[in-house]
């Protein structure tokens, strides 16, 4: 199974941190979190990731390189100005990603998840991860019901940014920039996909104080 990390947007949350260097390349620990990503690929048995670019996108392919360092090897799908969204951004990576199931990241999620577990017990059929609301996001995202489908009913999750989905769900969708929640509201009404809950370290590196977070995280050993 091929992975993607999503690392095209501004992370316009950020504010001056993201100024002058995109989101990915953002330190917690010492260490990047798209490096940190890489890394975790690659003990986990991914050795194909495919990194979509947009914003700033010529200082992460100069840092990461050819992968090889880390143990995987990356190809770039380059989106230009601006950014394609997270469906969009799929899309153009298609010809990269192949057919069937692939591993999606969003570069901006510090987590201890078994990506290498949640793969295995996702691959039969596409799977998004789903975690505790955290307190920027209280309303969630999708309702799970005790048999791992997902609903849209209260009480809801968050979608974690981490998920294994079927190309076969972008089919027939033209290049361009697209969100993936209507691509995953229409997957959930033809009944083809599932959620996993996980309450383990999770957190969205969407704005400096939650950057800081992470940083204290990683300091007290938490990943």
């Amino acid at each position: 199974m091929k992975a993607m990390i999503l690392a095209a947007g501004r992370g316009e949350r950020m504010g001056a941190l993201t100024a002058n260097e995109p989101k990915p390349l953002l330190t917690v620990g010492g260490v990047p979190l798209i490096e940190r990503h890489l890394a975790h690929l690659a003990a986990s048995g991914f050795p194909e990731v495919v990194i979509n670019l947009s914003y700033r996108g010529a200082q992460i392919r100069s840092r990461l390189g050819d992968g090889r360092r880390f143990g995987v090897v990356i190809t770039y799908s380059e989106e230009g100005e601006p950014p394609l969204e997270t469906a969009g951004g799929i899309v153009h990576a298609l010809p990269w990603l192949g057919s069937g199931a692939f591993l999606l990241l969003n570069s901006d999620v510090y987590t201890d998840l078994d990506l290498a577990a949640f793969a295995a017990h996702a691959a039969a059929r596409s799977t998004v991860l789903l975690v505790p609301n955290p307190a920027h996001n209280a309303r969630g995202d999708f309702g799970l019901d005790e048999d791992g489908s997902i609903t849209v009913r209260e009480p809801r999750l968050t979608y974690g940014g981490v998920a294994v989905l079927d190309t076969k769900l972008f089919d027939g969708y033209p290049p361009g920039r697209r969100p993936l929640k209507p691509v995953l509201d229409a997957a959930i009404e033809r009944g083809e996909l599932r959620g996993r809950f996980y309450d383990g370290i999770w957190i969205d590196v969407g704005t400096p104080e939650r950057l800081e977070e992470a940083r204290r995280a990683a300091e007290s050993g938490e990943l």
